[in-house]
């Protein structure tokens, strides 16, 4: 039996470009389809918000424009998105688009009734454009996306298998956590999300689970309750 039947699934944009660090390597793309097949055939419902760190992070020179930096970042969560569409189609996981902006040669705009018409045919949902606004990371989008939906949780897959009080990569002492609340999150300056995504999941009792994405079958084993990764509660 499933923990989680709908939820909203977070991948990062430096997940998807794998160890050759920008740019896409499908054959990350192709193994989270392939999971995602698995988790559709159990019943769950899965939305997906994709970032776009691969191919753009911020203002990469300094002095541009913020608005325009984060337009260009909302165009590579859809270069993502687009990628992520196919790739899980040629999987076989039905998928429908979907943009936070206009774009309408490419994808209709984000609709509440028509992704969770989506969701309950079976369809994997991707929300690409983050929030469409400038000013917004796309943990907000998938904090926002998730309540639109009304997602029973946010699932963040990462290249760290869980929340640490350090950085593990630099810290071989540092400490992982089981359990968070979101207040903590918040104090300790963790860095799981930021401010805004933490309030809307906050406000919305939705909570979050962050664990590691190259792990096979880790999405699944999420959604049955399995204790890994680091639960965050509302």
């Amino acid at each position: 039996m499933l923990k989680y039947k709908r939820v909203l699934l977070k991948l990062s944009g430096e997940a998807l470009a794998g160890k050759q660090g920008s740019g896409i390597d499908f054959s990350v793309a192709e193994a989270i389809g392939a999971q995602l097949k698995d988790c559709i055939a159990a019943g769950a419902q899965i939305a997906v918000v994709v970032g776009g760190g691969n191919f753009w992070r911020g203002r990469a020179g300094g002095g541009m424009d913020a608005v325009r930096a984060d337009q260009m970042g909302m165009l590579a969560t859809m270069i993502n998105a687009i990628a992520l569409t196919d790739t899980f189609e040629q999987a076989g996981v039905p998928v429908l688009l979907q943009a936070a902006f206009q774009i309408p040669q490419v994808a209709p705009s984000i609709h509440k009734a028509s992704a969770v018409e989506a969701l309950e045919a079976g369809k994997v949902v991707l929300f690409g454009g983050g929030t469409g606004n400038p000013f917004f990371t796309t943990d907000s989008a998938a904090a926002l996306w998730a309540a639109e939906i009304e997602a029973e949780a946010v699932l963040k897959a990462t290249n760290v298998d869980g929340v640490y009080d350090s950085d593990p990569k630099q810290n071989l002492a540092a400490v992982k956590y089981d359990t968070l609340t979101l207040t903590e999150v918040l104090e300790r300056r963790l860095g799981v999300m930021d401010a805004t995504a933490a309030a809307l999941c906050q406000t919305r009792r939705i909570p979050m689970v962050v664990f590691g994405q190259a792990e096979p079958a880790n999405i699944l084993r999420v959604l049955h309750g399995e204790a890994i990764g680091t639960t965050v509660t509302a």
